[in-house]
This record gives structure tokens, sequence and C-alpha cells, in this order.
């Protein structure tokens, strides 16, 4: 096991490209099951996100070239040899449920997929998933298996296209249910759909492929049943979520970075977010410029959101940015109800944070009445001193290396793992802008969270 040791307090400054998405290629990668012909992806980061799901694929039968120097992967599955997803790969992330749509547009088979894992920041809303594949036709069960729970999914009558009403715009749910209509008959219609960067990503992907699909303005996606199918090449979208990591990173240690592949399209609600407390930022023709540009100021108020609000996983480290801006601060988390756990071990840092059940906002919210802590407030600026970090999930992990880097000393980070899903050679990258960081061997008993 590794830590990450940092002294911080070092301006970063230079020039970092940032990855392909996270979230684009590992369910473009699934996708790929659709049919038997070659897919050849560019721009694909080296994270264990990727090499779990690769792992998963190829289980059940597909060929697999992944050249990480290149960043490219070629994949062509000819014939599945297993509909069964090992249990090993229960709870590894959530890619095994969007499986379930996959396979039920390849063959008529009986499925066994294991349960949905990730970050533990909330539920899953796994039943919009179930209620609208079961729409197409499909009998899907949850049972217990090896002590742990697995889907038992089938529709050996095949799929048929219908109109579906998501209940939220789930990312997950709408991609699902996107991968099970392209093969069934007839066409499908999805209402309430999410429409993020990622899903516009692989519904481009999916017309390449052979697919007839579209967007209407109102979050409906249409589907036609596909029959024919190509040889595709396609290049992954940059990681807006990296991408406004790393600005972030540069304005909270007072440094001036170039974030080669950032696209304002993808990051227009952060931008305005930065700019309303003092960030600074150039559009470049190939990147954005971050850079800080005097004091920070508070007085924000701001709601995460679906695609086009503020994303989520911008929220984590958009805090540590505000216990450095003066005044009083509101976040009001509408996506996921436990994504404020890492905010104790920021408190610890020395932040001024007060969670509150309340909503905090004036967007509707799922969570209101339910006594889930889902809004913030922040009072800065504050010192953080340096501490011993164990991360609970991935964006809280970027969310403490901001703070480690912020802080004057040595801090030391562990469970790495988390942040090494979604995050590529963070340390290289960090190391090469400036910042006093390295990966070594951990020496002292695993760091406990405060979570």
């Amino acid at each position: 096991m590794d830590v990450l040791k940092i002294n911080g307090q070092k301006p970063l400054e230079g020039r970092v490209r940032v990855a392909g998405a996270k979230n684009a290629i590992t369910k473009m990668l699934v996708a790929s099951l659709l049919s038997d012909k070659r897919c050849i992806f560019f721009n694909v980061p080296t994270i264990s996100e990727v090499e779990v799901t690769i792992d998963l694929l190829k289980e059940i039968g597909s060929e697999i070239i992944w050249d990480k120097e290149n960043g490219i992967i070629e994949i062509v599955t000819k014939e599945l040899k297993s509909t069964y997803i090992p249990q090993r790969f229960s709870g590894s992330n959530r890619i095994p449920i969007l499986m379930i749509g996959a396979l039920l547009a390849r063959t008529d088979e009986d499925i066994i997929v294991p349960t949905v894992g990730g970050c533990k920041i909330g539920k899953r809303p796994v039943d919009f998933h179930i209620k609208a594949l079961e729409s197409l036709g499909a009998t899907i069960e949850l049972r217990e298996m090896k002590k742990e729970g697995a889907y038992f999914a089938r529709a050996h009558d095949g799929l048929k296209g219908t109109i579906i009403n998501l209940p939220y715009p789930s990312v997950g749910a709408t991609e699902n249910t996107i991968l099970a209509a392209c093969r069934a008959k007839g066409t499908t219609v999805i209402k309430n759909a999410a429409i993020e960067p990622e899903i516009i990503d692989l519904i481009l992907f999916l017309q390449n492929l052979g697919v007839i699909i579209h967007v209407d303005a109102d979050r409906t996606i249409h589907v036609q049943e596909t029959k024919t199918f190509y040889e595709v090449e396609h290049t992954v979208i940059s990681d807006r979520i990296e991408a406004a990591s790393f600005g972030m990173a540069a304005i909270g240690t007072k440094g001036h970075i170039f974030v080669e592949g950032a696209d304002q399209a993808h990051l227009m609600i952060f931008l305005n977010k930065l700019r309303e407390i003092g960030g600074g930022y150039h559009v470049k023709k190939d990147g954005i410029e971050f850079f800080y540009q005097g004091p920070l100021k508070g007085g924000l108020h701001l709601e995460t959101d679906v695609h086009p609000g503020f994303l989520t996983d911008w929220q984590q480290p958009f805090v540590l940015l505000l216990t450095q801006a003066k005044g009083t601060s509101v976040i009001h988390e509408t996506v996921y109800e436990n994504r404020f756990g890492y905010t104790d071990m920021l408190k610890k840092m020395g932040a001024d944070l007060s969670l509150f059940s309340q909503c905090l906002g004036g967007r509707a919210c799922r969570f209101a009445e339910l006594n889930y802590q889902h809004s913030l407030i922040i009072r800065g600026p504050t010192p953080l001193t340096p501490c011993d970090i164990a991360i609970p999930d991935l964006r809280a992990g970027f969310a403490y290396v901001m703070a480690a880097l912020t802080a004057p000393g040595t801090s030391h980070i562990s469970n790495l793992h988390f942040l090494d899903r979604g995050y590529e050679n963070v340390e290289t990258k960090l190391s090469a802008l400036g910042a006093d960081i390295s990966r070594v061997p951990q020496t002292e008993p695993a760091l406990a969270s405060v979570n």
C-alpha cells in the first residue's frame, strides 16, 4: 500500500494535459458489446476504472488490446463466451449494472450480473434501471448469491421498444436504457433522460456504430432498432472533472497553469461560479488557462444538479476553494444524499464548515425533510493544517489533495485506490507542475477515515 506524501504551499505552474473522460470510455467499452464489430478508441485514460472494465469484458469474451502509452484501446466481441459476470466484480464499480442493458440487447440467454459498486456517496437509483429495462420486456430479479446480491435478467422473446419516463434523469439509468433499446424491436423513446456530455459522446459512438439515435431539446432520446453495425474509430472526450480539478488546484495554490484539452462548452456553469468567487481563467484554442488573480471572495450560493447544472463531482474541490474565500457561502447538494461525508476531515484540518439537513436552496430537492445532511455552509478564509488523511471516495480524494497542497507542512494521504479510479498519474502530473508530491510505501498502520 502506498501513500501520497505532500509538502504544501507550492504554487502550481506550467501545463498539464487532461485525460479522456472516465465516465465516457468505460460506458462505450460496454456499448461495444452490442455488435461483433471492431471498435478502436483514442484518448483513453490509464486509470484503474478502465482496467476493471477491461477485465470484466474479457471475462465474457471480448478481445482487447490496450496501448497505454498512446491511449488506444481496440476491442471486438465476436461472440459471447459467457453471460455470467463473476461475483468478484461485485462492488468493484458501477459498470456491471450497465452490462444488463448491453447483454439483453446482444443475447436471449439468461444473464447474471453482480450488484452495483462505486463510491459510497449515497444510494444508486438502480430501481430506475430495472423499471426501464422491464418496460422494454426484460425480466429482472435480485437474488442472494454467494452471500452477496446478483441480478438475474432475461428477455427470451427479445426486447420491444416503448415510451419510458425516467423518474429522475439518472445518468446510469439513461445509459442502460439506451443500450438495451439499440436492438429492441421498433422505436424506444426515453423521456426525462440525462444529457451529460459523456452521454452525448456515447450517443455519437453508437451513431457511428450504426444506431439511429437522436436527442430532443426536452431531454427526450429516440432510439431505433438496429440490425446492421459497422466498425468504429472514436476519440473519447476530455474529462471535464479532471479539467476543473486541475483548474481549482491552480487557483487554490495561488498558481497559474494551462489545462490542455479543457472544453469550455462542458465547463460553462463551473467557469461562471469560478469567476463569481474571483478565480481567473482565459479560454484558448486548445484548452483553458487557470490562474490566481487575488483574494477569493465568498458569498456564493451554489446548488449541484444534473447537466447542464453544476456537476456534483465538482463540488468537493470547490468547497476547498471556498474555505480560502472571504465570506460565507452555501452549497446545496441535490444529486447524492451523502456527498458531504468528507467534510469532517476538512474541519479537522481547520475549515469552518457546518452541515444542515434542511434544503438551503431554491431548487426542488428529492431529499427535502428526509434528514440527510445535504446542505453546507462554508466560512472563510481559514488556514489549513497538514494532516494524515484516508480517502473515503474518488472526488473527496482530490479535494484532500488540494487541501494538502494548500496547507503548510507535510500531509500523508492513503486509500489511493479511490484516487486512481479517476485520475491518471495524478502525482506525476502535479509534480511536473511544481508540487512537492511523491507516492511512497505506507510505513505506518492504515490511516482511518473519519467518515
